[in-house]
């Protein structure tokens, strides 16, 4: 992976973290998503218009790709019922890394080296430490489930979006229709669930929603685009850098409790990407 590489991914990392913060503000998670979707959705659809139609072998990979990201959002926004964003995201995202790397070498061609495998290792390590503090501190236990089908599904769009994105040969264009086919099959799983009230918003809400949709998208275009030109597992778990930037934006912006426990894992999670460089 070179440094050009390596910067994007972590640039992505951050508006990853950022989006995942605004969320958290919200005062309805699933509102403040739905918004995010459709204006992801909107966007995608706007660029599909200047572009060709999808080959048939792309999509079977889209259609995956639209229900994990769509399952992606539903577990995650209810985990943020449940839960701070220094406590969710470090879930949600740390057993990702370690599904991928597992699988790797049982789907995907690429080959990682020693240093690399031992970097996910420390990186996963770390994120898990920073997970634990669910039963220490007293915090609620149901965040764990959602949180997890969160990792779950990070994982199988990390995978699927990876290999869908060289079938196409196009990341830009798969992203849109995968953002597109998300909004799709997401808003009317939240209308199933929270009835026509989880479309009322006012302009803040839309206004968060937004930009958080915005960041969103930008990381993930970026992401996609890496998975393209370097290993998805390496890639994938250097995106998991951005549990240091939620954490970080939890104890600063949002007021959430800075523990031993965080810090030492946040060290953990530098670490793990510093080996992934070697």
């Amino acid at each position: 992976m070179s440094a050009g590489i390596f910067a994007a991914v972590m640039a992505a990392a951050f508006l990853h973290a950022a989006w995942n913060s605004l969320i958290k503000f919200g005062a309805s998670k699933i509102t403040g998503m739905l918004i995010l979707t459709i204006v992801q959705g909107l966007a995608g659809l706007v660029i599909l218009l200047t572009r060709d139609l999808p080959g048939l072998e792309v999509v079977p990979w889209l259609a995956a790709s639209g229900l994990f990201h769509a399952g992606y959002k539903l577990f995650l926004a209810l985990a943020y019922e449940q839960g701070d964003l220094s406590r969710v995201y470090p879930i949600a995202r740390g057993t990702a890394p370690l599904i991928v790397m597992a699988l790797s070498g049982l789907v995907l061609t690429d080959a990682l080296t020693g240093w690399e495998y031992a970097g996910i290792a420390v990186l996963g390590a770390g994120i898990l430490g920073m997970a634990r503090g669910v039963f220490s501190g007293g915090e609620a236990v149901r965040l764990l489930p959602f949180a997890l089908g969160s990792a779950a599904m990070t994982a199988g769009y990390s995978i699927v979006d990876g290999l869908g994105a060289r079938v196409s040969g196009d990341a830009v264009t798969f992203v849109a229709w995968l953002f597109f086919l998300d909004m799709v099959l997401f808003t009317p799983v939240c209308l199933a669930l929270r009835g026509r009230g989880v479309l009322r918003a006012d302009r803040r809400a839309w206004g968060l929603g937004a930009l958080a949709a915005a960041a969103s998208y930008g990381a993930y275009a970026i992401a996609v685009w890496a998975m393209t030109v370097a290993p998805i597992a390496l890639v994938a778990a250097l995106r998991e850098s951005s549990i240091l930037f939620a954490v970080l934006i939890g104890w600063l912006v949002l007021g959430e409790r800075m523990h031993r426990g965080k810090a030492l894992s946040a060290l953990l999670i530098v670490a793990g990407v510093a080996l992934t460089r070697l």
